[in-house]
């Protein structure tokens, strides 16, 4: 309870009306439920739960921005980590909401998105300052609604299955158990140093020590 009470403070004052607004948004993509929590889909919300958990963030659900939260500080910056609730094709929904509530973050340089990515290898990260939806329906909503491709992301690599017509079951189906036992741990881990990293450094900085990384 003390812990929470700490946290409390930090973030949102001794006062209820004197909220810390976030400098960053960090958003992870994925479809709400258990049913989809260990898909390839939802790799972003493990991501920003992987955060979460090293910064000792508390998740509670926003009803306006239709997401679960958490607020935590990584180098100094009052980050907000998101998991929207709308379902992956409605992404941008939520991105809207906290853009209206907080008008001084700027979508090019304050947002940072999470995703899988069909075209990597799985366990592979890529960093971009922008760029197209590649086909990503999480992501691609996100853009329509903020009418920009200058929005920086990460993109996590889950594999293909070699076959367009198999890509849906694939996205919504677990990893391999080898995967998820021998990959996968150190390959979240390293996506959540290399969203540290975007915080403290930079994104530039960040894509030449990450993007390399086989």
């Amino acid at each position: 309870m003390q812990r929470v009470r700490q946290l409390w403070i930090r973030f949102f004052g001794r006062r209820s009306g004197s909220v810390r607004p976030p400098t960053r948004l960090i958003v992870g993509l994925g479809n709400p439920g258990s049913k989809y929590q260990a898909t390839r889909h939802n790799i972003g919300f493990r991501i920003v739960e992987m955060l979460a958990d090293r910064h000792h963030g508390e998740w509670h659900h926003d009803k306006s921005l239709e997401a679960r939260i958490s607020f935590v500080e990584i180098a100094g910056e009052v980050c907000l980590l998101i998991k929207p609730q709308t379902f992956m094709n409605r992404s941008g929904a939520t991105l809207v909401a906290a853009l209206e509530r907080w008008p001084e973050l700027r979508p090019e340089t304050d947002l940072l998105i999470v995703y899988d990515d069909l075209d990597l290898p799985t366990g592979r990260i890529r960093i971009r300052p922008g760029g197209g939806g590649g086909g990503h329906r999480g992501i691609g909503d996100i853009l329509l609604e903020l009418d920009s491709k200058k929005i920086p992301r990460l993109r996590f690599g889950v594999g293909h299955p070699g076959s367009a017509d198999e890509v849906i079951d694939w996205v919504l189906e677990p990893f391999a158990f080898e995967e998820e036992s021998a990959l996968l741990p150190d390959a979240l881990a390293r996506a959540a140093d290399a969203i540290e990293t975007t915080i403290h450094d930079g994104l530039v900085p960040a894509m030449g020590q990450f993007n390399s990384i086989s």
